[in-house]
């Protein structure tokens, strides 16, 4: 996985990139104008992220000034992208262009996907195999950005507790956290010296309000099945047996009894809240991808300088874990509606290829979206700056690193996600044992799994 996402960004010949994700809230523009210059059709793009959805639809309107091509742009709400793509594709009048997350999103919709070997955005893709395909040979989903997550930190926090004269631990730089005992040992020394440092918690709030677990469901719910994964030599699974559960609860645990929040405080928190934490230096560390950059960016009143925040991997106290890198990969990837009008296939297939091809759409690709594009399209000098994604493209160009990929699209599905979420939740509110959330983790994905054969 490292090796293609290294050769990717390679072949487009940059080292200098950078990227975003994640959110809430539904937001809808349609963009109206002239007559269609390029298809007498229209759009309707089923928008993934939210934390971009202002912007994609300045995007849309921007298209339609431009072309008379009406774009009808819908963000779907953090944790419900299935469950509207279910509603919307029902229509109609259903989305045409639309994402589908990984081999399990292929099989839930692959009747509505069209083949895209022949089109300018697939002919575009630095590294085909990152391609979503059927069994007969077809190009079903294409991935747009490759991302990357891990522990985000202040490093002016962090040098302050190192310089200070009240510290317990003899750690004194980054470098020297590389695995989860030092990260205990640091944290909890932190905690205890959080008056002195200015901060309400070690890490920000562990968001678990529904539709807001998915750091903890899918993101680091990947780490211990990745392991998993790889300790049996497969690609996926139908029984899991969460044989990492300990090293999972590690890290969970150690977030709960840091945090700017109690532990039973946590059901009204969102992925919001626990960035606007850190981006008012309320917090140190917080767990999130490179897409939060924009956030901690956006915050009105952040305190956090720039050259401060960088990346951490997520340790969690499996053996050899000093040579682990960020988890890195890619999870959406976009496709059309093969049962759209045909006129609208066209004007779908059009707004895409503007969109990662054309100067107005490749700068809100790369500026406002922050995405690290998987186009040759791009240019050298056609990338995000932001320091998280730099500090992406540092693990992956590291040799003595081992980034992790994203398994956690072949989880087998959302119902399982939110079965998993709503345990951590109960057992952070303390009305579950860990055993429990084990049991609920193993029994709701080989139930999950059974539905999908």
């Amino acid at each position: 996985m490292n090796k293609k996402f290294l050769t990717l960004l390679t072949t487009v010949g940059a080292m200098t990139l950078l990227a975003a994700c994640a959110g809430d809230a539904e937001n809808e523009t349609v963009g109206s104008g002239e007559t269609a210059s390029t298809a007498d059709g229209s759009v309707y793009y089923l928008n993934f992220k939210p934390e971009i959805a202002d912007k994609i639809e300045e995007l849309a309107a921007q298209y339609t000034d431009e072309t008379g091509v009406e774009v009808k742009m819908v963000t779907a709400a953090g944790g419900t992208y299935e469950q509207t793509l279910k509603s919307e594709i029902a229509k109609s009048a259903p989305p045409t262009v639309f994402f589908i997350n990984g081999p399990i999103g292929y099989e839930n919709w692959k009747d509505y996907t069209m083949d895209l070997s022949d089109t300018e955005v697939y002919d575009w893709l630095t590294d085909k195999e990152l391609a979503i395909t059927g069994e007969d040979g077809g190009v079903y989903g294409v991935p747009v950005t490759v991302e990357g997550y891990g522990i985000i930190y202040n490093e002016a926090i962090m040098e302050d507790y190192f310089a200070s004269d009240n510290k317990t631990t003899d750690y004194n730089s980054m470098e020297e956290i590389n695995k989860f005992e030092a990260l205990k040992e640091v944290t909890e020394d932190m905690t205890t010296l959080k008056d002195e440092l200015g901060i309400q918690g070690v890490f920000s709030s562990t968001s678990l309000a529904s539709g807001e677990q998915w750091r903890w469901q899918t993101h680091l719910a990947n780490m211990p099945i990745h392991y998993e994964y790889q300790d049996k030599d497969v690609k996926a699974l139908d029984d899991l047996e969460f044989t990492y559960s300990d090293e999972f609860q590690n890290i969970f645990d150690l977030y709960l009894n840091n945090s700017t929040t109690e532990p039973n405080l946590l059901g009204s928190k969102t992925t919001t809240d626990s960035m606007t934490e850190f981006a008012l230096g309320q917090s140190a560390m917080v767990q999130n991808g490179n897409w939060g950059w924009g956030q901690i960016e956006g915050t009105e009143g952040n305190v956090v300088n720039e050259e401060d925040v960088k990346f951490m991997p997520i340790y969690t106290g499996v053996e050899g874990e000093e040579n682990q890198g960020l988890a890195v990969g890619t999870e959406n990837f976009l496709a059309i509606n093969n049962k759209a009008d045909e006129a609208d296939i066209q004007a779908s297939l059009d707004f895409v290829e503007w969109m990662y091809n054309s100067d107005e759409g490749k700068d809100y690709v790369v500026n406002e979206f922050g995405f690290i594009p998987t186009f040759s399209t791009f240019s050298d000098d056609e990338y995000p700056e932001d320091p998280l994604a730099q500090d992406i493209l540092s693990y992956m160009a590291d040799d003595s690193k081992t980034n992790i990929p994203w398994t956690f699209t072949t989880f087998p599905s959302e119902t399982f996600k939110n079965d998993f979420g709503n345990a951590l939740l109960m057992y952070a509110q303390g009305q579950t044992s860990w055993e429990e959330v084990k049991d609920t983790m193993v029994e709701s994905w080989a139930r999950e799994a059974s539905f999908a054969q």
